[in-house]
């Protein structure tokens, strides 16, 4: 009677049938599954491979602003990023992933991707450096039923992936694409890479007004574009309900206000703060009192 009670009280996991194990493991997010299930045994190490676990692909977790690290930004990490990713389509066949959001990848495990995930309706790649027009120009040709797309911090990618997500992707509803503010990333990203911020905003917002015309969520925070850009995306944007032009110093809140007047659908608007000017506007050496402003008064301290 007490090993029978021994038994009761000390399952044998290994006896889990294949159908309630992977239940089990559906529960867990990918993060969880890759640093524990996945080192028990052959049978679990399988089961973690199931192609039904794969439909969501997303990190996003593990990117906590709290614990950014300048490491997140060397090749050797981009390596085993890329390494993951190539790994999680594989074992799940590439068709049944619907979503993927993830950072620090390149165009190599990009390129998998859109030739495996033809499925593919939510892409967030942010902060990735080595993520170009090249991986870009084949997930507009390889997945067009795209409705959301995250190219946040990607300075690699210009307005000829916008012209090509947007003629290949009718479905498209969500853009982001927002710039890095330096004074919040010194010390952790490569100074190179910030001040490879593009500058071109009216270009790339051109080719969001012509090409997006199905846009309800638009994000361009520290974009450069001026009101030329404004009033491309808002002729050719009309069905946009939410719109972010926070830290957009060549923008006052005059423009945004005039341009905005005929979106009728509009629900929220994020404008950059009143007389805040970043301190990439004005050279420092010159106009040194905007230095100690810009530290003192960050946008994210601001709620309009």
């Amino acid at each position: 009677m007490a090993e029978e009670g021994d038994e009761t009280r000390n399952p044998n996991w290994a006896e889990l049938t294949y159908e309630c194990l992977t239940n089990i493991l559906s529960r867990l997010s990918l993060e969880e599954r890759w640093i524990g299930p996945m080192f028990v045994c052959k049978s679990w190490i399988h089961a973690c491979k199931d192609p039904c676990l794969f439909s969501v692909v997303d990190l996003e977790s593990v990117f906590s602003p709290k614990t950014e690290s300048s490491l997140w930004w060397s090749p050797e990490f981009e390596r085993k990023i890329d390494s993951l990713l190539i790994s999680v389509v594989n074992w799940s066949g590439g068709i049944n992933i619907k979503e993927i959001r993830i950072r620090h990848c390149s165009d190599q495990s990009l390129s998998f991707v859109a030739q495996r995930c033809p499925n593919l309706q939510v892409l967030s790649v942010n902060c990735c450096p080595n993520v170009t027009d090249a991986s870009l120009g084949k997930i507009a040709s390889h997945c067009p039923m795209l409705a959301e797309l995250d190219i946040s911090y990607c300075y690699e990618i210009s307005h000829e992936s916008l012209e090509l997500i947007g003629s290949n992707c009718p479905n498209l509803k969500i853009l982001k694409r927002n710039l890095l503010n330096p004074s919040q990333h010194v010390g952790i990203v490569p100074n190179e890479y910030l001040n490879a911020c593009p500058q071109n905003g009216n270009v790339e917002a051109a080719a969001i007004g012509k090409f997006m015309p199905n846009l309800e969520h638009l994000e361009l925070r520290f974009s450069k574009l001026t009101v030329h850009g404004l009033a491309a995306i808002t002729e050719g944007c009309v069905k946009l309900e939410y719109w972010d032009l926070c830290g957009c110093a060549y923008l006052t809140s005059q423009d945004i206000e005039n341009a905005s007047t005929k979106l009728k659908n509009m629900k929220r608007l994020e404008t950059p703060p009143p007389c805040y000017v970043p301190r990439d506007v004005f050279p420092t050496e010159r106009y040194g009192h905007w230095r100690l402003y810009d530290e003192r008064f960050q946008p994210s301290s601001f709620q309009i």
